[in-house]
């Protein structure tokens, strides 16, 4: 899709949330208008003005895709959401459910009954099911699981026995298989028995009595060759092939690496038990982004943004007490050199300088880090290497920046020695940058912890402090 045609996507997704926060505030504000007003058919006015506008908002929703109505509620308030909610026909609310994120679906879940999350949870095959179970109700769970049949329940405990970062968690089992002893004629008159193919199907799964994977054969391999022809003459036996217990991360580079659009997914004795599509990798690498992006500052879940007061502060708290403790710390840093700054005011203006610089260089190295991890391009044992080279880096951008700056403090206050302590401390500020942000993300990695979480916070604290002990040590040391 072109970058023209996905501005266009966008634009018209918000003109169509623009239309539907249009028609619920004047459903609010015709309603309250009515209310207001008193009369015999006081009531039958109210129930026709509160029907008419519903009805057009229902349709305005009706055509909508399942993902654009997960992000209109996304977009509005709670009171808002619940309203547009309601209009949603039933049997699309599951696949609704499966598009919002994790925040806004707990409202909703929250504001329906059980035999609606029963019969939303019924319209989902095993796969979606199994990614829909962790939110909902044991009990509505337990009806769902009575309702399917033997094999749908086999491969939902399956999909919901794999851990949320494997194969497993992101495969699904909608997939065409045919045996390599058959010719294309019959595989053809096979294909025309199906009302439409599963969606993102690019190759057939060719297995044999056992279920074991034989090769595969692409769609257009079939398209253009004789009828006649078997499709074990035809069949490809050199294709990539996943296990459930891989992770999906090493299945979305793969996707990457060899332009995949599906791939099956084999046992340890080689029987086909799904597969994974280009959907599902995409979904996966766009949420492990949104985690990252959450984790860096320090967020601990995705916060739906109309969410109470209270729960957005328990989502916030953690890392912003750690703030508060190095913000303390930094101050009583400062503090320590408080004669040093009453004799030269001038350190007071520059030494923010210091440690903002320094913190921007060190979120830099630390996100170039964390991403090469994410991308499998960087193990532990590399820190040596890493550390040399963001060392160098550090020098030669500190002695060229701090230079600058040196220069500027001795044209503004007067002072050769002052110049020469802004370049120094800029130069030793960038030098601990480095080092924090190489050693942070690689020991969390060696230590089992995530990379990404807390980075920024923890790089920011050590080049506030650090940038403030080492300027305003070095002023006192050669100024005073």
């Amino acid at each position: 899709m072109s970058e023209e045609t996905q501005l266009t996507d966008t634009e018209d997704l918000q003109e169509r949330l623009a239309e539907v926060q249009t028609l619920l505030a004047r459903h609010k504000l015709v309603e309250e208008l009515v209310h207001r007003q008193e009369g015999p058919r006081h009531d039958l006015v109210e129930d026709m003005v509160h029907k008419q506008h519903l009805n057009e908002l229902q349709a305005r929703l009706e055509p909508m895709h399942p993902a654009d109505i997960a992000y209109i509620l996304e977009a509005l308030p709670l009171d808002e959401r619940l309203i547009a909610w309601d209009l949603v026909k039933a049997e699309r609310e599951g696949e609704i459910l499966l598009e919002v994120s994790d925040a806004v679906r707990e409202t909703l879940i929250d504001s329906m009954e059980r035999t609606e999350l029963v019969a939303a949870a019924e319209t989902l095959d095993a796969d979606e099911l199994a990614d829909l179970a962790p939110d909902l109700p044991q009990g509505v769970i337990d009806d769902v699981f009575r309702g399917l049949s033997v094999e749908e329940r086999e491969q939902l405990r399956a999909a919901m026995s794999y851990p949320e970062d494997s194969v497993g968690s992101i495969m699904d089992f909608d997939m065409v298989t045919v045996r390599e002893d058959i010719s294309l004629e019959v595989v053809l008159r096979y294909l025309r028995r199906f009302d439409e193919l599963p969606d993102h199907t690019d190759q057939l799964f060719v297995v044999d009595r056992n279920e074991r994977l034989k090769g595969v054969l692409p769609l257009n391999i079939l398209l253009v060759n004789e009828v006649d022809v078997e499709v074990g003459i035809l069949m490809q036996t050199d294709f990539v092939e996943l296990e459930p217990d891989d992770l999906a991360d090493e299945a979305a580079k793969a996707f990457e690496r060899y332009d995949l659009v599906s791939a099956p997914v084999v046992d340890p004795e080689g029987r086909l038990v799904g597969r994974v599509t280009v959907n599902a990798v995409v979904d996966f690498i766009r949420e492990e982004a949104e985690s990252e992006q959450l984790a860096q500052a320090g967020l601990r879940e995705e916060e739906d943004i109309f969410a109470s007061v209270w729960d957005s502060v328990k989502n916030r708290w953690s890392w912003l007490a750690i703030n508060l403790v190095t913000a303390f710390v930094a101050s009583r840093v400062i503090g320590a050199f408080e004669d040093s700054i009453e004799k030269l005011v001038a350190l007071a203006a520059l030494m923010p300088i210091v440690a903002g610089i320094g913190g921007n260089s060190g979120n830099q190295t630390i996100t170039m880090i964390v991403r090469a991890i994410a991308m499998g391009q960087v193990q532990p044992d590399a820190m040596r290497r890493l550390l040399r080279k963001e060392l160098g880096v550090a020098t030669i951008n500190g002695l060229i920046w701090g230079g600058l700056l040196g220069l500027a403090a001795w044209w503004l206050y007067g002072s050769f020695k002052l110049g020469i302590v802004m370049t120094s401390a800029m130069t030793l500020n960038l030098l601990l940058a480095a080092s924090a942000g190489v050693g942070i993300p690689l020991l969390r990695q060696k230590f089992g912890a995530d990379p990404a979480i807390g980075g920024s916070v923890m790089i920011t604290a050590l080049t506030d402090s650090g940038g403030f002990f080492i300027f305003l040590g070095l002023a006192t040391l050669f100024l005073m």
